[in-house]
């Protein structure tokens, strides 16, 4: 049947630039899925164009784009995603299994980010034995094993207790600090607080952005 196209973006453009730290925010249908989506290479824009480090995606074969995933981009998602069989250093090491050249001295950075997130005495736990807040910092540790371009959370702390969620959004804090590119999805607004910038989105258009002196430039059009 016929009928009026509706996008999820619509003119979105935009250059997410090294070292920042955004919140993503908006209603939803506002299109911060399709947004996480397509910066985390799962889907790819029906028009336009999503470069990384100024490559440019849509032109990938699926392979490439699953090795660039895994190279470029770490994950953090609200419900932790982590494997109930593995413990804490093996789920850290998940990402470094699908990437055809590992990094080097992978287990002993394992070992290093679990301690740099606070779980030096639960390296052997699995996740059944860990709480919340600690399998939250499992999934923080496994977005930085490859040290990726990009981390991008979704609701990070939306299954935290408010005390457990200022931890993680502490560890945002430091990860910022130490010049890493998050992106950050929420909905909550002292979480948004948190962030460098905060981009809300409102009918697949940017509503508004909290510095209007930034020049847009190209990055992903829908």
């Amino acid at each position: 049947m016929g009928g009026e196209t509706v996008y999820a973006l619509n003119n979105f453009s935009f250059d997410f630039r090294e070292g920042e730290f955004w919140a993503i925010m908006g209603s939803s249908g506002s299109g911060k899925s399709t947004l996480l989506n397509i910066l985390s290479c799962i889907d790819r824009p029906t028009q336009g164009s999503y470069e990384i480090r100024g490559r440019e995606v849509s032109d990938l074969s699926d392979n490439e784009i699953s090795a660039l995933r895994g190279r470029e981009l770490g994950f953090i998602f609200q419900s932790y995603n982590l494997i109930p069989q593995l413990d804490v250093i093996d789920n850290i090491l998940v990402p470094v299994i699908y990437q055809d050249d590992p990094i080097p001295n992978a287990r002993e950075r394992a070992v290093e980010l679990a301690e740099r997130v606070g779980l030096k005495g639960r390296m052997h736990h699995r996740p059944n034995q860990l709480s919340g807040g600690q399998q939250q910092r499992v999934a923080i540790a496994r977005s930085l094993i490859n040290d990726p371009a990009m981390i991008l959370a979704d609701e990070a702390t939306g299954n935290l207790d408010s005390q457990t969620a200022q931890e993680i959004l502490d560890l945002f804090d430091e990860l910022h600090a130490s010049g890493k590119t998050i992106l950050l999805v929420t909905h909550e607004q002292e979480v948004g607080d948190r962030a460098e910038h905060i981009m809300r989105l409102k009918d697949g258009d940017i509503l508004s952005v909290d510095s209007d002196s930034r020049p847009k430039t190209s990055g992903i059009a829908n």
